[in-house]
């Protein structure tokens, strides 16, 4: 599978410029608008074929174009608009703080009311920790991170940062600071940013070898092998996971898989880091993805749908680990515009309207945060499963019910065409599977020509990206289903 993936990123770039330039993609610079020639001349492009479509505006799930066009964002620009574009809640939040104040200080000096409303809201989405328990320790005799302070009343706390890369940076730091290692683990096919670090991490050589030198000891696991577990031992910091694969293709493991991870984690001392930029603030159906799986991370990270369109992002993690940024040295991590205000404002409103979203006509018998991870229960399944309602034999938890898993169960109704080989994800976090990329990239050029917006995926290019916001109708998926049906046809 590696072999296959790594083949296919050789070949992406050549690939890909030979089908846009036989759809006529690329454009004469002299038949461009002035803003077009903006465009290309002034901002620093990442490809030679971006979508560079013009937009002037745009509103809930539609984008607008300057001669009239509309889109349906049916990828909720990689899934950053969950609550739709210029939400009137987000943008009556922005305009309140923007008559109060803007950048006051550098993190972390001031009491600013959006940061510290914020960061409390953020906290109390988590389940309540468990008690302590039993088990390994880290070197020295110190209780692993997992399960040290549990039930003693100490809380999360919150570091915000600009995005998600820089979320990724301070919780490799974190970790790193912590435990007192420097082995990190992530995943093949894996994506947690471009700086450095994050860079670091990525699950393809393709994509850092010109980068080279980055930072050493990073191993790699395949997402979702029980088996591969066996790589995370006691030089390691943390693992870096995302709960769901995002850009391997959403990719979805089974419950086991997760308690296992968490299991081994806690048994060498090593932080379990969950990166929830993707799949966080209810895309997946619940306000984390990992809620779904009845685990606890020692630190999580978001940014992404988080901010309601403004930049910003947060890794959280318990207070007696955060706490070690404050000394030797002093100041272990700063940032100038790391939780602004006018963003933090943006996201608070943000994960209001998505709690009332997840609120409505939610499962009695399952509650939004299912329960914290127990030692016990790894090794245990059935009294886990009896807790949480699940299948003893699949071990998949059971996903409330409440309009955003509605709507994805709706999209899987109406994509159904034999091009179509499988429909993975959860929530509205989905992927749709079709025989190569030959066959997907004419698929996209037609649904977006006919007004619905779609992609592929960084390492999976043969399926299509769906993400749309969770505040879109059903009349809404049914047009956006159905163009994209028709550009299936051709």
């Amino acid at each position: 599978m590696r072999i296959g993936i790594e083949y296919i990123l050789k070949t992406l770039y050549d690939k890909k410029t030979r089908l846009l330039r036989s759809a006529g993609f690329f454009v004469d610079i002299c038949s461009m608008t002035h803003r077009q020639q903006l465009f290309y001349n002034y901002l620093a492009q990442t490809s030679d074929f971006p979508l560079a479509l013009d937009i002037e505006r745009a509103e809930g799930v539609y984008l607008y174009g300057t001669q009239g066009e509309q889109y349906i964002d049916f990828i909720s620009g990689i899934g950053v608009s969950n609550v739709g574009h210029r939400h009137p809640k987000v943008i009556a939040a922005i305009q309140a703080q923007l008559d109060k104040y803007l950048h006051l200080m550098v993190y972390g000096e001031y009491i600013e009311t959006p940061q510290v409303k914020l960061a409390e809201a953020l906290v109390q989405t988590l389940p309540h920790p468990s008690p302590p328990c039993d088990g390994p320790t880290l070197l020295g005799g110190e209780r692993t991170p997992f399960q040290q302070g549990r039930g003693q009343g100490v809380g999360f706390n919150v570091y915000f940062t600009n995005s998600g890369t820089e979320a990724v940076e301070g919780a490799m730091k974190l970790a790193k600071r912590y435990t007192g290692r420097k082995e990190f683990v992530s995943c093949f096919n894996a994506y947690h940013g471009a700086t450095q670090g994050a860079l670091s991490l990525a699950g393809a050589e393709f994509f850092k070898r010109n980068f080279r030198p980055l930072l050493p000891g990073v191993k790699h696991i395949t997402h979702g092998s029980l088996e591969d577990l066996d790589k995370i031992g006691c030089r390691t910091a943390a693992v870096v996971i995302e709960v769901i694969g995002g850009e391997a293709g959403v990719r979805v493991p089974d419950v086991a898989y997760h308690q296992a991870l968490r299991q081994r984690c806690t048994d060498v001392g090593a932080l379990l880091i969950y990166d929830e930029i993707q799949t966080g603030f209810g895309r997946t159906g619940t306000f984390w993805a990992f809620e779904q799986y009845g685990v606890l991370p020692d630190i999580l990270l978001t940014a992404k749908g988080m901010g309601g369109g403004m930049p910003i992002g947060a890794f959280m993690a318990p207070q007696h680990i955060m706490s070690v940024f404050k000394n030797n040295p002093i100041l272990g991590h700063i940032t100038t515009f790391g939780g602004h205000p006018v963003s933090c404002a943006a996201s608070l409103a943000t994960l209001e309207i998505v709690q009332q979203l997840l609120a409505e006509g939610k499962s009695q018998d399952v509650p939004s945060h299912f329960l914290s991870f127990r030692q016990q229960e790894v090794s245990a399944p059935s009294a886990l499963a009896g807790t949480l309602n699940l299948d003893p034999n699949k071990r998949e938890l059971a996903i409330p019910t409440n309009p955003i898993q509605a709507k994805s169960d709706l999209i899987r109704s109406l994509l159904i065409h034999p091009k179509i080989k499988e429909i993975r994800g959860r929530g509205l976090m989905m992927a749709v599977e079709f025989e190569s990329f030959e066959v997907l990239k004419p698929i996209i050029d037609r649904a977006i020509s006919r007004g619905v917006i779609t992609d592929w995926f960084l390492f999976c290019d043969n399926s299509m990206r769906i993400a749309p916001p969770l505040t879109i109708t059903d009349e809404q998926i049914h047009t956006a289903c159905q163009i994209i049906l028709e550009a299936i046809e051709g």
